[in-house]
């Protein structure tokens, strides 16, 4: 498992988590307008002291969150991948009548970035900044929140036995791994949709075929 360098500076991270309901609009007016920012100006164009002046706060009150735009991308991005995971418990996991292609195509749908609606905007651009800001630690619990998300969708699932833990991993990692690689190439609507129907095809193949060996998970 790669280890941080000793004496490595440690990455920034955002300050604290907003839990009272003032401080979350707080942070969302935050992330809103480093979005809107980014849009218009770039990363590189991108200052503390502009995304607070965007949000309408306080720069001490930002500083109170976030050190400096780094830790401030850090938080965003996280931000992103809890706000995708609740999609998916929503709209996947809590409908009581679907069947398990149905979840596992809605499933796919959103890993994809085809269904955006509730899920922030994101740039393939901010990827190039992973070095920057995140450290093997956060990839991996990022990972394992995603991998525990496939297993809530297959436990979700009236019609089908919950494939195994190899299973739930190479699913997690042939969607998401090919979800990174096509924002890197920055894919466009349609390629993006051909490849998440090629994607779904393989992901029920392996499924079905799983689901004939695999043992009832307790």
């Amino acid at each position: 498992m790669p280890r941080r360098v000793q004496g490595a500076k440690p990455k920034p991270k955002p300050l604290k988590r907003p839990t009272q309901d003032r401080a979350k609009l707080t942070v969302e007016a935050i992330y809103e307008a480093f979005v809107r920012i980014w849009r218009r100006d770039g990363w590189q164009r991108l200052t503390t002291r502009a995304v607070a002046l965007e949000a309408g706060v306080a720069i001490g009150t930002f500083y109170d969150y976030f050190p400096n735009k780094t830790a401030l991308h850090s938080g965003y991005v996280r931000y992103c991948i809890e706000a995708m995971i609740q999609v998916v418990d929503e709209r996947v996991v809590q409908p009581p009548d679907l069947s398990w292609r149905t979840r596992v195509h809605w499933l796919i749908r959103l890993l994809a970035g085809l269904e955006r609606d509730g899920i922030p905007w994101f740039h393939p651009e901010m990827l190039a900044l992973e070095p920057e800001v995140a450290e093997h630690k956060h990839q991996q619990r990022a990972s394992e929140e995603l991998l525990a998300m496939w297993r809530r969708v297959f436990d979700a699932c009236n019609d089908l036995r919950r494939p195994s833990e190899e299973t739930c991993l190479a699913l997690h990692l042939a969607v998401w791994g090919g979800r990174r690689y096509a924002w890197l190439l920055m894919l466009n609507r349609e390629q993006t949709e051909a490849w998440a129907e090629a994607m779904e095809t393989m992901c029920l193949a392996l499924i079905d075929s799983a689901n004939g060996t695999d043992r009832v998970m307790p």
